[in-house]
């Protein structure tokens, strides 16, 4: 497992690096406007955010064979 959760960690990074390289401007906003959200709805987007992340990893577990 531990070969597994290093690169995702790393992958993970990348990929949240991404908007604030290319457009930071929008990232700013997006930023502002989810530091005004309520607890409800940031746990919402962090329940759908995970449970699409658990999709992901079922569905490439399929189809890798």
């Amino acid at each position: 497992m531990g070969d597994i959760l290093l690169p995702a960690l790393a992958l993970m990074l990348v990929i949240e690096g991404l908007l604030p390289f290319l457009v930071p401007g929008v990232w700013r906003e997006a930023f502002r406007r989810l530091t005004e959200m309520s607890d409800g709805q940031l746990r919402f987007i962090g329940l759908t955010s995970m449970l699409a992340g658990l999709l992901l990893l079922y569905l490439s577990r399929v189809y890798a064979g």
